[in-house]
């Protein structure tokens, strides 16, 4: 498992929620399965809002995870909800929160998914001058005045994150030189402009990468402020917070970042912008580490002085533990035999799925303590970019199921 893991267990098991995994399997029914602990997402929710400014909001990126329960859950900790498609946005309308506490970000939003977002007045993040046009013409047909930010696609890179989202040519956002024409135009339509959103990456586990990030998007910002004619109201900072994964991954100072966040809204957002709603974008920092794969060993054999556990999951539930997720070098989730936890003897074995594919691996030549048919095994981190961001029908096996403990 990862160095920074230590995970609950009684009696050599697991503890998911509190729950021992295999009375937890029991009630879930059968395996595989996704369970989340709502005790960590909270906990994880308030120990962001202690390490950041007080007047900064924080909003969950429903595409992390868009399992219901837990935005329901987490709709009652965080501030906002940021969604990526309409379905996630009838989620999201769904929670407790007000519909303008919902942003709608994303390329290729279609007509109707803008129609939706403006009839229920969410702030609809504008990708590209085609959606003015067409939230334009919605406005109009409506007689519903549209609630819209601009996305911004910087004039900068940020280096050391997973995915890079910003800077050089992207899909995503309006490039800034084109960005005050834009501007000028949207207010010239009579579209309720209410300020900008800036995601430069994701993934990044270094703070002072991230802190000169989050300087340059407050520059940028204010930049672009002084190109409209009413005060922005509304900054979405975006997120770009990493978790630990592999081996040699060490957790994010989450205080070093909340420091500069602190920094930057008292000496310059604040001072320009005293109104508005600033806010931080995140998805699998808020949910990555409060979740876990449980799959069942199906099968252990042998093959010319390799062993293998065969599971009854794979790489159509949790691609990114395979490896095929857009990681260029593979390297191991952390990994357990979630019933065996306190078995101190270990072996080396490789943990493949039930695929008829050699991509469906689970863990590579992983040092576990002897699992037999029945054992479950726990892949760890699995909070976010799990079940929705897998080929769940790839060789038609059954959807796995979710809880949330």
């Amino acid at each position: 498992m990862h160095a920074d893991l230590d995970p609950a267990t009684d009696g050599g098991e697991l503890l998911v929620g509190g729950v021992p995994l295999s009375r937890l399997a029991q009630r879930v029914g059968s395996t595989p399965f996704f369970a989340y602990d709502r005790e960590l997402l909270t906990q994880r929710v308030a120990r962001l809002r202690a390490a950041m400014p007080d007047d900064l909001e924080i909003s969950y990126a429903v595409k992390a995870n868009p399992m219901p329960a837990l935005v329901q859950h987490l709709s009652r900790v965080v501030d906002s909800l940021d969604v990526a498609s309409g379905a996630e946005m009838r989620l999201a309308l769904d929670t407790p929160l007000p519909p303008g506490m919902v942003s709608f970000a994303g390329p290729g939003k279609s007509v109707a998914e803008l129609s939706q977002a403006v009839a229920a007045g969410v702030v609809v993040e504008v990708e590209s001058p085609l959606e003015v046009d067409r939230i334009t013409a919605i406005g109009e047909e409506t007689g519903i005045r549209p609630v819209v930010a601009l996305r911004l696609n910087p004039d900068f890179e940020v280096k050391g994150s997973g995915m890079r989202m910003g800077g050089g040519a992207q899909q995503f956002g309006v490039d800034v030189e084109e960005a005050p024409r834009l501007l000028k135009e949207m207010e010239a339509r009579g579209l309720d402009l209410r300020g900008f959103h800036v995601f430069a990456g994701s993934q990044n586990l270094h703070a002072d990468i991230l802190a000169e990030a989050q300087r340059r998007t407050v520059d940028l910002v204010l930049r672009m402020a002084d190109e409209m004619t009413a005060e922005p109201t509304y900054v979405n900072l975006g997120g770009g917070l990493g978790i630990p994964y592999y081996e040699k991954d060490r957790a994010l100072d989450l205080g070093a970042v909340g420091d500069n966040l602190e920094e930057l809204m008292r000496s310059l957002v604040r001072p320009r912008l005293p109104g508005a709603r600033v806010l931080l974008e995140l998805g699998r920092y808020i949910v990555g580490e409060a979740g876990v794969y449980v799959t069942r060993v199906v099968d252990r054999k042998e093959s010319r002085g390799t062993t293998f556990l065969v599971v009854d999951g794979g790489m159509h539930h949790q691609l990114a533990a395979s490896g095929n997720f857009g990681q260029v070098i593979r390297r191991n989730y952390p990994i357990a035999v979630g019933t065996r936890m306190d078995q101190g003897d270990v072996e080396t074995v490789q943990v493949v799925g039930c695929l008829c594919t050699p991509l469906d691996l689970l863990g590579d030549k992983v040092r576990l303590p002897r699992g037999e048919v029945g054992d479950l095994v726990v892949l760890f981190q699995a909070g976010a970019y799990g079940h929705t961001a897998s080929p769940t029908a790839f060789l038609s096996h059954p959807a796995p199921l979710e809880v949330l403990v």
